[in-house]
């Protein structure tokens, strides 16, 4: 069963990046915040991944980010992205993805994230590991935080929110290799699942922004938790790691300034 579901949810996602594909330009783009966008191909994207999932499965519930909330309450929930990378999205740069997130009491089943520029499908069902157009991928071998390539992002409401990952970044980037922030929350889930990246982490994140990449980075055997601990979903301050250098960067989340140096 769980197949056939995650098959449907590929051809959804696949359909809706045909969506954000075809934009040429076209944007009309509205702000949420001062500087939280929304375009009208979030919203377009949203509207026809809502219809195909009420119509594939009418009894789950569906929770997206441009307000979609459907049979709250339901066993299965699906957690929807409709285009988790708007900015980009708005600027013409080609990192943005489509997301779909099943959870089954909200523990994470399965997982679709799209990304149509490079027509890269990664999925996940728990249990049966991860892969990247339907080849096995698997997280890093890279064993310490020196060498590590890591990526994070930050919140929205940074310029007023003293919350805002600036410290975090700082210090990370004086322990690793390098930090990157690409600006998909989604797809730097997977590219840690796919060893392109060694860590990530970022704070005060949305459910439907990682839910679907949480189970393909686990299940590509990597580690996601929240920064305090263990977490179905984590999104106050998630963590995912090829998990030999998570306790190194959980150190440096807990310790700041105080975590040990190369």
């Amino acid at each position: 069963m769980l197949n056939s579901i995650l098959q449907t949810a590929i051809e959804i996602a696949q359909n809706a990046g045909a969506i954000l594909k075809v934009h040429n330009g076209d944007r009309q783009i509205t702000f949420k915040s001062e500087i939280d966008l929304v375009t009208d191909y979030d919203k377009r994207s949203e509207a026809y991944i809502v219809n195909a999932l009420r119509q594939a499965f009418p009894d789950h519930a569906l929770h997206g980010e441009e307000g979609t909330r459907i049979n709250k309450g339901a066993d299965y929930e699906w957690m929807i992205d409709p285009l988790d990378g708007t900015t980009n999205f708005a600027h013409s740069l080609p990192i943005f993805s489509v997301s779909l997130g099943l959870a089954h009491f909200g523990e994470p089943l399965l997982g679709v994230v799209y990304d149509p520029s490079r027509e890269e499908i990664f999925s996940a069902i728990k249990g049966e590991g991860a892969h990247l157009n339907g080849k096995p991928i698997r997280v890093s071998t890279t064993s310490n935080l020196n060498h590590s390539l890591l990526v994070t992002g930050f919140p929205y409401d940074a310029r007023i929110n003293p919350d805002n990952n600036v410290k975090e970044f700082v210090q990370f980037t004086m322990r690793s290799q390098a930090v990157r922030r690409l600006g998909s929350a989604a797809l730097d889930l997977c590219y840690v699942a796919s060893g392109r990246f060694d860590g990530f982490w970022e704070k005060r994140i949305n459910l439907w922004d990682v839910a679907a990449g949480t189970i393909i980075a686990r299940e590509a055997g990597g580690v996601v938790t929240e920064a305090n601990g263990e977490s179905p979903i984590p999104h106050h301050c998630i963590v995912a790691s090829n998990g030999l250098i998570h306790n190194e960067m959980m150190t440096v989340l807990r310790d700041g300034d105080n975590a040990p140096l190369p």
